[in-house]
């Protein structure tokens, strides 16, 4: 069995991260990225990417279903595509919390994840 060294997970029990589980537009096959992410008082996670073609985002623009694990829990979310004062607020609320290693988002998509409810 091999060791997983990633600190991606750890940073998603803390609360630092957001583990979104998506469907790779190519394959088809599950797809995982750690990302950072602001939460909007409704809830919502708003995401950037750094670049035009991060798969995670293009994933999110082919199929906008997808999973996210924070903290503990993990529930399925709705990808939507932000732009001008939305992709404005996501990219500045970003670069404050994630300081310089942030300076790339802008050069990327923006989503909006919102929690699906599911009727039981």
């Amino acid at each position: 069995m091999t060791e997983d060294r990633s600190v991606g997970p750890d940073l998603v029990r803390w609360g630092r991260a957001a583990r979104l589980d998506t469907t790779g537009r190519r394959t088809g096959r599950p797809a995982t990225a750690y990302l950072s992410f602001h939460e909007e008082a409704d809830g919502s996670l708003l995401v950037a990417a750094t670049t035009a073609d991060a798969s995670w985002a293009r994933n999110l623009a082919a199929d906008p279903a997808a999973t996210v694990t924070l903290r503990e829990q993990t529930f399925p979310v709705v990808a939507e595509p932000l732009a001008g004062a939305d992709f404005a607020t996501a990219i500045r609320e970003l670069i404050l919390k994630g300081g310089t290693p942030a300076e790339r988002l802008g050069h990327g998509p923006a989503f909006r994840l919102r929690h699906v409810v599911r009727d039981e």
